[in-house]
C-alpha cells in the first residue's frame, strides 16, 4: 500500500462520515420551513411545538455538517494537488459560488432565524427559514455541478496541462448535473423523510399524540413523493451513463463483453433478460457495451493500463442502494395506505419505522460509493488519472497519520451526533404558551 491508497481511503472515510450529515440537512431544513409555514397559517400550537422540536435537530445536524465538510477542501491541497493545480481554474469556480453564495446565504439566514424568534417580524421570521433551506439546496446543486464535471467535463480547454474553463454555463447545465442533481437531493428528502418517520413512530409508541402522527403522515408524502423523483432521475442517469460512462454502467451489472439485449443482474447468476439495454437506452435489443470489450477500446485510446473500478465494490454497491432505497419508499408508500382516512399508524410500522432509519442513510452512501468508484481509474473522465492527482511530496507516513487523526476525530464526532440526537428527540418538544385568537389575526404584533 502505497501514499495514493491511503489518500483515496482517507478521502472516502472522511467523505462518508460528512454524507451522513448532508442529505439530513438538505431534507429537513425544508420539512421545518413547511411546519413553521403550517404554524404561520393556521396558529395551531402543535405546529410551532414541532418547528422548534424538529428545528433543533436540523441545527445539530447542520453543525456537525460544516464542521466535517471544511476538511474535504483542505485535502485538496494536502493530498492532491496535482489534481487541485489541474482543475483549479474550472472545477474551482463552481466550489467557489457555493462558499461565496449558497453556504453564506443558508448560514446568514439560519443565523437570523435561531435568533430572530421574538425578535424579528412572523413573516420575516418565516422567511429566514426558507432562506436558509433553498441556501442549502443550491449549495448540493452546485457542490454537484462540479462533481459531474469530474464525470463530465464540459466547457474547458487544457491550456500549459491545467484545465481552463471557457463556458461557465455549460459547467452548471451539465447534462450529467442536471440528472444528478434532482436524483441526489430528492434522496436526501428520502433520508430526511425516513428521520422524521423514525423519530415519530417512536413518540407514537410512547403516546399517540395526535401530533405525532400529523408529522409522521407529512414524511410519509414526503418520501413516497421524493421515491418518485428518484426512480425517474435514476432513468436519466442510466441513459447518461451508457452514453458517457458505459465504464461504470458495465461494472455495476457485472457484464464483461459487449451484448445485445443485456440482462439486468440481481445477483450473480440471477438476470432478467434483455432488462439491462431496456434501462439503458428504452431499446430491448440495444448492445451494451462490456467490461473487457472496453478496456481494450481505452487501452488504445488512453495507453497502457487498467481501466476498470473495482468490479465488487461497484456491482454490490449498486445493489445495496436500490434494495435500500425502495425499502425505505415502500414502507413510506405502505404507511400512506394504511393511515388514509385519518387512520393511526399501526404499532408494528411505528416500530418498523424506527427500525428502517439506517436503511436511507446506507443507501445514500453506497450510492456515493457507486458514482465515485465506478469513475476509477479516473479523477477527471479522460483527463486526469487518478494515479497522476496526488500530491508528490507527501509521504506514506504522513498521510497514514493524517488518515488516522481524521478517522478517530470523525468516529468521535459521529458519536457526539448521535448522542446529542438522541437526547433531543427523547427529550421531545417543549410546551409553548399558545397564541391568543387576537393576535394570530395580526402577525405583525406577535413580536
Amino acid at each position: 500500500m502505497d501514499a495514493l491508497d491511503l489518500a483515496r481511503w482517507q478521502f472516502g472515510v472522511t467523505t462518508v462520515y460528512h454524507f451522513l450529515f448532508v442529505p439530513l440537512t438538505i431534507g429537513l431544513g425544508i420539512f421545518v420551513a413547511g411546519l413553521q409555514t403550517a404554524w404561520h397559517r393556521t396558529g395551531k400550537e402543535h405546529y410551532l411545538r414541532l418547528t422548534k422540536f424538529f428545528g433543533k435537530l436540523f441545527l445539530i445536524n447542520f453543525a456537525m455538517g460544516v464542521v466535517t465538510g471544511i476538511v474535504q477542501e483542505f485535502q485538496f491541497g494536502m493530498n492532491w494537488s496535482e489534481y487541485s493545480t489541474f482543475v483549479g481554474d474550472a472545477f474551482g469556480a463552481p466550489l467557489a459560488m457555493e462558499a461565496l453564495l449558497a453556504f453564506f446565504m443558508e448560514s446568514t439566514f439560519l443565523g437570523l432565524w435561531i435568533f430572530g424568534w421574538e425578535r424579528l417580524p412572523k413573516k420575516v421570521h418565516l422567511a429566514c427559514i426558507w432562506a436558509a433551506a433553498i441556501g442549502s439546496n443550491l449549495s448540493a446543486y452546485f457542490i454537484l455541478a462540479a462533481n459531474a464535471w469530474m464525470k463530465h467535463p464540459v466547457g474547458y480547454e487544457v491550456v500549459d496541462g491545467r484545465a481552463r474553463m471557457t463556458d461557465l454555463w455549460a459547467v452548471l447545465t451539465n447534462p450529467t448535473a442536471i440528472a444528478q442533481v434532482p436524483h441526489v437531493i430528492a434522496a436526501a428528502f428520502i433520508v430526511a423523510g425516513a428521520f422524521v418517520l423514525a423519530v415519530s413512530g417512536y413518540w407514537l409508541l410512547k403516546t399517540r399524540a395526535p401530533m405525532w402522527r400529523g408529522a409522521a403522515r407529512a414524511a410519509l408524502v414526503m418520501t413516497a413523493l421524493a421515491g418518485a423523483v428518484v426512480a425517474g432521475t435514476g432513468d436519466t442517469s442510466a441513459r447518461l451513463l451508457y452514453e458517457q460512462q458505459p465504464m461504470k454502467l458495465a461494472s455495476a451489472e457485472g457484464l464483461e463483453h459487449d451484448t445485445a439485449g443485456a440482462p439486468f443482474s440481481i445477483a450473480p447468476g440471477v438476470e432478467i433478460p434483455n432488462l439491462l439495454s431496456l434501462l439503458a437506452t428504452h431499446d430491448l435489443t440495444a448492445t451494451v457495451q462490456g467490461t473487457e470489450d472496453l478496456q481494450a477500446k481505452f487501452e488504445r485510446e488512453f495507453g497502457p493500463g487498467d481501466y476498470r473500478p473495482n468490479q465488487t465494490i461497484v456491482f454490490w454497491s449498486f445493489r445495496v442502494m436500490i434494495v435500500f432505497g425502495l425499502t425505505t419508499v415502500a414502507l413510506s408508500v405502505l404507511g400512506l395506505w394504511l393511515t388514509r382516512r385519518r387512520r393511526d399508524l399501526p404499532d408494528w410500522l411505528a416500530r418498523t419505522m424506527v427500525l428502517a432509519l439506517p436503511l436511507p442513510f446506507l443507501a445514500m452512501i453506497a450510492g456515493w460509493l457507486l458514482s465515485e468508484i465506478g469513475r476509477q481509474p479516473w479523477t477527471v473522465a479522460g483527463e486526469l488519472l487518478t494515479a497522476a492527482s496526488v500530491s508528490p511530496g507527501v509521504s506514506l507516513a504522513e498521510v497514514a497519520t493524517s488518515l488516522t487523526i481524521f478517522t478517530l476525530l470523525y468516529g468521535g464526532l459521529a458519536v457526539a451526533e448521535a448522542v446529542l440526537l438522541t437526547r433531543h428527540v427523547r427529550k421531545g418538544p417543549e410546551q409553548t404558551e399558545p397564541v391568543p385568537a387576537t393576535e394570530r389575526l395580526q402577525p405583525s404584533l406577535m413580536y
